[in-house]
């Protein structure tokens, strides 16, 4: 799963990387502990037909719902369902997305019940670009624009980690993720493990854990606890 990570380029930033035209209003903030239902930037195409960054919840509500009281438990849309489910396949077919992120972080249960959190992110500090969708749910307050990160079976050292990750799509995949059509199996291709290798997978502090800390000290890298790592893991 994901379920927490990191995205704290600015706008302008963000716009650029991704030729997208600012459509947050000003209103993006830097964020190292992004949790379920908080305000997050991704990339769509707009209802007008341009690249456009918005500022979306994650959690995705389906149009359908009668309320957005369960956005927490859709933040992920399994890879394998996300084209046939009926909470999700709408959004697939014709509103994907993509949701920048600097890294994204998992826990490693050790010995004694302890857990011990990595932060997975690029060796060269590029932009990450997980493949999300969204869709937007009318309700009293007015449109509420959602997404949900797609995820997919973990790779490489990265399995050694968690069994799951964000389905992580490199930079020549942005146009085709993000176009009108495409086949489903070639849309949700895995990223390649060479590409992957760029990642690095990095030991951070507790503090994480708790959603209500924020801060660059979050993905600062600590001395790894002896026996963290699962059996057979060299992560440096």
């Amino acid at each position: 799963m994901c379920g927490r990570y990191a995205t704290t380029r600015s706008a302008g930033d963000l716009s650029g990387l991704f030729e997208s035209a600012d459509e947050t209003g000003g209103r993006l903030v830097a964020d190292h502990n992004v949790a379920p239902t908080d305000p997050v930037p991704l990339v769509r195409v707009s209802p007008e037909g341009h690249r456009a960054l918005s500022l979306g919840r994650w959690g995705l509500v389906p149009g359908w719902s009668r309320s957005p009281a369960g956005a927490a438990r859709m933040i992920n849309a399994r890879a394998e369902t996300v084209a046939t489910s009926r909470a999700y396949a709408p959004a697939f077919a014709r509103r994907r997305c993509l949701v920048p992120a600097d890294g994204w972080y998992e826990w490693v249960r050790q010995p004694g019940g302890a857990k011990q959190p990595f932060y997975m992110t690029p060796l060269d500090g590029s932009v990450l670009a997980f493949a999300g969708i969204w869709s937007v749910w009318d309700g009293p307050a007015g449109p509420l624009l959602t997404c949900s990160v797609v995820t997919t079976d973990a790779l490489g050292e990265l399995a050694e980690v968690h069994d799951r990750m964000p389905l992580l799509l490199p930079p020549d995949r942005w146009a085709t993720w993000l176009g009108a059509a495409g086949d489903p199996t070639e849309l949700l291709a895995p990223p390649p493990l060479d590409w992957l290798a760029g990642l690095e997978i990095r030991p951070v502090g507790p503090a994480v854990g708790d959603v209500r800390n924020d801060g660059p000290e979050l993905t600062a890298r600590v001395p790894l606890a002896p026996r963290a790592e699962p059996e057979g893991m060299m992560l440096f």
